[in-house]
């Protein structure tokens, strides 16, 4: 493997790769610049490996996902804040080997005896899953392994990650980078537009009878018959039919990792189907009262559009209260709204 080390150092010192440390805390601009160190990164091991740099860019986002705090704020930089810029990683048992009596073991060759996935990908000498080179080159190395189709790739997910969701997702991630192109990916909008009538508060948690004693998994944004519902992030149309509790519903899962569930919908958008790529504002359906029933149950609660956040950690899916981040974008939107206004009265 050493021709290969030896040839991507070629390529580094041709095109330089440099993440500078600053970049996630000094503005819009080093942010924009941060993910583009990162996809020069994932296209230089695309290079290399022959694994297309949008599968490498959607593993790491996936990994940053599931480690991260849904609490702080998404988009700009999931995982800027820590040293490394990359945020795939690896157990010690998956890196060095499960019967490697050295869990911090950083020799390829000793690696390599034990089993481990870890490699040498700056040429260093070092197979370090701290450090960013080695983690992508190991982890294109060890798709490699089983082809370079799109089938191939998820074969090789599926053994990774030993579970279907987690290969949907990086899938649908993939499918989005590589739609755009890009990695930076950023943006929101109010799920209703701001110049219709609606309303809304908290109610995540509020108790729910239909169907059992649960919980209500969101909030609810009361609007007229018909009003459009937009998408409100970069994201990938997941899921979308009917639903017994939800009606119809669609499903849209984010750039990072989230899933949105709008419900009880009057009707879809007949632009859009199952896999598309949808962007910040786009009309996926209109607010309605269908569900609690079977197919084409509707009128049995007011008009409103129910709105729900999931997020996956790796082992399962769970929901959380999306009213804070409907509270932002509704406050961003108006702001952006604003600040044209006064530009175009200048």
């Amino acid at each position: 493997m050493w021709y290969k080390a030896l040839l991507f150092l070629i390529v580094l010192s041709l095109f330089p790769i440099s993440i500078p440390a600053h970049a996630a805390s000094s503005g819009t601009s080093e942010t924009a610049a941060l993910y583009r160190e990162r996809q020069l990164l994932f296209e230089h091991m695309q290079a290399i490996t022959g694994i297309p740099w949008y599968y490498l860019a959607a593993i790491d986002q996936y990994e940053r996902s599931i480690h991260k705090n849904p609490k702080k704020k998404e988009a700009e930089g999931s995982a800027a804040s820590s040293a490394r810029k990359i945020g795939i990683a690896f157990t010690p048992e998956v890196w060095c080997g499960f019967l490697n009596p050295n869990s911090d073991d950083t020799n390829p060759a000793s690696i390599a005896f034990f089993g481990g996935l870890g490699k040498d990908g700056d040429g260093d000498g070092k197979a370090s899953p701290d450090n960013d080179l080695d983690a992508v080159y190991t982890m294109a190395s060890y798709l490699s392994g089983f082809g370079y189709t799109e089938d191939d790739i998820r074969i090789a997910l599926w053994n990774y990650y030993a579970r279907d969701r987690n290969v949907e997702i990086v899938s649908e991630l993939a499918s989005l980078y590589r739609y755009h192109n890009r990695l930076h990916l950023v943006g929101s909008a109010f799920p209703v537009p701001l110049h219709y009538s609606y309303s809304y508060r908290s109610t995540w948690g509020d108790p729910r009878g239909w169907g059992g004693r649960r919980i209500h998994e969101g909030t609810d944004i009361f609007a007229g018959y018909g009003t459009p519902v937009r998408a409100t992030r970069h994201g990938v149309i997941e899921t979308m039919g009917w639903n017994p509790y939800g009606g119809w519903r669609v499903g849209i899962r984010d750039i990072d990792s989230l899933y949105h569930y709008y419900a009880h919908l009057n009707g879809f958008n007949k632009k859009f189907k199952v896999g598309d790529i949808v962007q910040p504002g786009d009309i996926i359906g209109y607010v309605g009262s269908s569900g609690y029933g079977k197919p084409g149950t509707s009128g049995k609660f007011p008009p409103h559009l129910h709105y729900g956040v999931y997020r996956d950690n790796g082992k399962a899916e769970y929901s959380y209260d999306p009213y804070p981040l409907l509270k932002r974008w509704e406050r961003e939107e108006y702001k952006a709204k604003k600040k044209k206004k006064n530009k175009g009265s200048e």
